[in-house]
């Protein structure tokens, strides 16, 4: 059986969803291909079930500071893990529900469950041998946790990964988070505060990939507090009779189980490329414009999402679906500017990226730099929250805004506000212009754009947070 389209979109998550929501705006015929489970990534093994698991583990830590509160009947409370993992289930199918609602459930000769190759640059070939021949064609197959082979033949399902770990009935006594990136962070912190011995180890010295030292250093020091961070050195897994042996450097501990958050890799594997004669770029990923989302060498191939393995985000996974989508119905692709870096993980205290990197911007002398420490934040010590650090870039000359590197509470809003302030290419005289209410954790951002000022060359007048009238 052959079938022709317009587009044809290979994977039905965020990136490919937004694709076909373009593809129908031009009035494009198109088929939508995905093998796997639908409802995206995020809705099914990522963002969201994390998020839940995260929210129940932070009431329950919150527990501990009741008493000097004068909340009374703490040595009463209990933990469920069972009823825990059925409550994330829950919530998670809600969300994979609504997905299903607005998207492939209204679909119908357009969605193909099946998985697809590349015959030729402009044919694809489904598992059930129909063939579809695409005028334009958008790779958007997502990503798959990395797990080290010996492990997974070895140790078999004492392997955990994000793909899996929200299906489990119930949880370890303890658990080895290998990888300290934003998923084991997030969770290795979680499941300690669930009850659960953990131990979080990285061959990096870092965690969440942040590389501003003081930041990293603030991070360390903080969660390291709550659960062992055993950095800089790779972690090693050995058989020790029922359980696991985890070391790394000279930490050893015994674990149930081991969740692998070593990263994701690109589900490349069995659209055979090479048909195409497209080869892989460092990082097995193929050579792409980020602007057009086009695949070097092709003028109709476009590639979008976690397969992309650039910034696996979801709201960048859906720009990418869009600009993909747009192009490939497009006569001549259209080059989009992208958003501001933007990254949050959603540990206490959330650490955020905004725009360039510490490691991008360190050893330049036309650069600006405020921070802040979170201890005399008022709103903080009210919360109990009052560790962290926000650290904030700008040019000397000018103080344009350039980016940010924050370990705070709620720091998942502090990073929209600058995010935002870099977007509109914002200045740090612009930002001291905006209200800050009093008390809210806002007002640990204006202190730091006070102190960055001070190292910005720039106009001043006698009050640099309100304009004269005319």
């Amino acid at each position: 059986m052959d079938r022709k389209v317009d587009i044809a979109i290979i994977g039905a998550g965020t990136a490919g969803l937004n694709a076909m929501a373009q593809a129908r705006r031009a009035d494009k015929s198109f088929v939508l291909i995905d093998g796997g489970k639908l409802g995206t990534t995020c809705a099914r093994v990522g963002c969201m079930p994390s998020k839940v698991l995260i929210q129940v583990a932070e009431d329950y830590h919150r527990r501990k500071i009741y008493g000097r509160h004068g909340i009374e009947g703490v040595g009463a409370l209990r933990i469920d893990l069972e009823e825990v993992m059925e409550h994330v289930r829950h919530v998670r199918d809600i969300f994979v529900d609504r997905v299903l609602a607005n998207s492939t459930d209204n679909l119908e000769e357009e969605l193909i469950e099946r998985n697809a190759r590349f015959v030729d640059p402009h044919t694809l070939e489904t598992d059930d041998g129909t063939r579809i021949h695409a005028r334009a064609i958008v790779i958007a197959t997502g990503s798959t946790p990395i797990v080290p082979e010996p492990w997974a033949r070895q140790f078999g399902e004492r392997i955990l990964t994000s793909d899996n770990l929200f299906e489990q009935e119930a949880l370890p006594a303890s658990i080895g988070v290998v990888g300290m990136g934003v998923v084991g962070l997030e969770l290795g912190q979680a499941l300690h505060r669930l009850g659960i011995e953990a131990y979080g180890v990285d061959q990096e010295e870092t965690v969440a990939h942040v590389t501003d030292p003081v930041v990293r250093e603030t991070a360390i020091d903080v969660i390291g507090k709550e659960f062992p961070l055993w950095l800089g050195h790779p972690a090693e897994l050995s058989a020790a009779g029922d359980r696991l042996r985890l070391r790394a450097g000279e930490h050893e501990a015994h674990v149930d189980t081991v969740l692998c958050a070593m990263g994701r890799r690109p589900n490349l594997d069995g659209l055979n490329l090479e048909a195409i004669g497209l080869t892989l770029a460092e990082g097995g990923v193929p050579a792409y414009d980020p602007h057009t989302m086009q695949l070097e060498g092709f003028d109709h191939i476009y590639i979008a999402g976690d397969v992309t393995g650039h910034r696996p985000i979801l709201h960048e996974a859906g720009d990418e679906g869009k600009i993909a989508g747009f192009n490939a119905a497009q006569d001549r692709p259209v080059a989009f500017r992208r958003k501001p870096q933007f990254a949050i993980t959603f540990c206490d205290p959330n650490i955020v990226h905004v725009g360039a990197h510490w490691a991008e911007l360190a050893g330049r002398d036309d650069v600006a730099v405020g921070q802040m420490p979170i201890g005399p934040v008022g709103r903080a010590l009210i919360m109990g929250q009052n560790k962290g650090v926000i650290r904030l870039y700008a040019e000397k000359n000018g103080g344009r805004m350039l980016g940010a590197s924050l370990c705070a509470p709620r720091g998942e809003h502090l990073g929209h506000a600058l995010a935002w302030a870099l977007r509109q290419e914002l200045t740090v005289f612009d930002l001291l212009k905006m209200p800050f209410y009093h008390p809210v954790m806002e007002e640990a951002l204006q202190a730091a754009l006070y102190n960055l000022v001070q190292n910005v060359e720039g106009r001043r007048g006698p009050l640099m947070e309100l304009d004269p009238l005319d």
